[in-house]
């Protein structure tokens, strides 16, 4: 199948069930998607003559013929038996998608005695239609790429959550989607979720894979913090190698909103995250992290777009990976600095391991000022495992190979100690470990690799000859 195939095929898909599609939605949204999918129709796929696809090729993804579900199938499925999570002592409260639509109990959509609404998108979008009035494709831009417009046409279902004003959930809420099918498949998938002033929320999203299947995934998540709001995200990355997985993440933060967002990347074929993060109030402070080891053909691409739209604002952006073999990484990052955003603090730095001659990473820092009292740097490294701290932990009796690991260990925990939930920092320390010792296999239940006793990853170091 050619990428023009798939185009026409995904046209005529929309045009032969509209309505289906179209089910749950507002009016509000059936107007976004109608223009979305002109879009579409008039832009495509993305390609290399767009700037930021350069690097990542398409082809092989888009050649497939994948299927789309447009009604929900899994009533008589047992989430349990698809997916269990036993990180140790992580208590979370969990919600899941399976296949692109909401999976659990009986009901869709809860609200606790705290005021928060969690749950199904498609339920949300016709028992609080006000929010999507409000939020729903205010944040994401249609016309950014085809990928964005085609997922504005067809997401059906998603996560929603609605945090009150002045609320604090103690409990950390793990986002965890699914795919469980005997075919390639398309995903189109769309999350909303809005923080009120004063609101705290530590959030974990997660994408799992339980067979070699193909999947194409196309997320879009719309995060909006109001003022003073502070928000925790991990999104952990750990699909087969004939997976894709295209996820634009947008933040819209008010005036002294904190957000820490972190994308770990374990394993899968093709992944591109897109991060756009608008600092919208004065005193607002973005820190955006990432962790990436790929190796095989993977490919994974980061893009990162810092909008500095008020004065006294701050943001960070810190990312590193590890590519071995003939694996390939991208990171884009671009720092917007408006008129009038003075005061503004901003930091970007991409830092790259190769591990073989055919490794390939392509970074480009970009800032793009129009203030002139602000304090923003840049800074981009491609090398190689440092041959002196080799050379001391070699003198000092430990392995070549061991030293490579603790090395690249070290590298990589700069990330890892970013993570705020002890329990999750310490799986993913452990995931990381196993990963970089060739070790780390799709499991047939969990992204995380929850499944079996929890047991510690420990390198096999003589200290006696330290």
């Amino acid at each position: 199948m050619t990428i023009e195939t798939l185009q026409r095929n995904l046209i005529n898909a929309f045009e032969s069930n509209e309505g289906a599609i179209s089910k749950y939605s507002t009016p509000h949204v059936v107007a976004l998607r109608h223009k979305a999918f002109n879009i579409f129709k008039n832009i495509g796929f993305p390609g290399k003559d767009l700037e930021d696809w350069k690097q990542t090729d398409l082809k092989k993804t888009l050649s497939r013929d994948f299927k789309q579900i447009i009604e929900p199938t899994h009533a008589d499925k047992d989430l349990n038996k698809i997916f269990r999570c036993k990180i140790h002592d992580f208590d979370t409260d969990q919600i899941s998608l399976l296949n692109g639509w909401y999976i659990g109990d009986d009901k869709p959509l809860r609200t606790t005695p705290e005021g928060i609404i969690i749950g199904s998108l498609a339920s949300a979008m016709v028992k609080y239609p006000a929010f999507f009035e409000q939020h729903y494709g205010k944040y994401a831009e249609l016309d950014k790429n085809g990928f964005q417009a085609l997922n504005t046409a067809f997401a059906q279902d998603g996560f929603f959550m609605y945090i009150p004003d002045n609320v604090v959930v103690d409990k950390p809420i793990q986002m965890v989607s699914i795919i469980n099918y005997d075919e390639d498949l398309f995903v189109q998938t769309r999350n909303l979720i809005i923080l009120g002033k004063n609101s705290k929320l530590k959030l974990v999203h997660c994408d799992d894979s339980t067979n070699e299947q193909a999947i194409l995934k196309n997320s879009i998540n719309e995060v909006y913090l109001d003022e003073n709001a502070t928000l925790d995200h991990y999104k952990l990355q750990n699909l087969n190698n004939s997976s894709s997985l295209i996820n634009s993440t947008y933040f819209h933060q008010e005036a002294g909103s904190n957000l820490t967002t972190s994308a770990i990347t374990l394993n899968g074929g093709l992944i591109r995250n897109y991060t756009h993060v608008t600092l919208d109030g004065e005193g607002a402070n973005a820190d955006v992290y990432g962790l990436y080891l790929v190796d095989g053909v993977q490919h994974v691409s980061n893009q990162v777009f810092i909008d500095h739209a008020k004065p006294h604002c701050y943001s960070n952006e810190l990312f590193k990976g590890v590519i071995d073999e003939e694996a390939s990484a991208v990171f884009n990052g671009h720092v917007l600095v408006r008129r009038d955003s003075q005061q503004t603090n901003a930091s970007q730095n991409s830092k790259n391991i190769l591990l073989t001659d055919t490794a390939k990473a392509n970074v480009k820092p970009f800032l793009e000022i129009y203030a002139d009292d602000v304090k923003c740097s840049h800074g981009a490294t491609i090398g190689q495992l440092d041959d002196e701290a080799m050379f001391y932990l070699r003198s000092r009796g430990i392995c070549e190979a061991n030293s490579r690991l603790l090395l690249m260990k070290a590298f990589a925990g700069e990330i890892i100690n970013k993570i705020s939930i002890n329990p999750l920092r310490e799986r993913i320390d452990d995931m990381v470990k196993q990963r970089l010792k060739g070790e780390l296999h799709i499991c047939d239940t969990c992204a995380l690799h929850c499944e079996g006793p929890n047991k510690e990853i420990l390198f096999e170091i003589d200290m006696s000859k330290v």
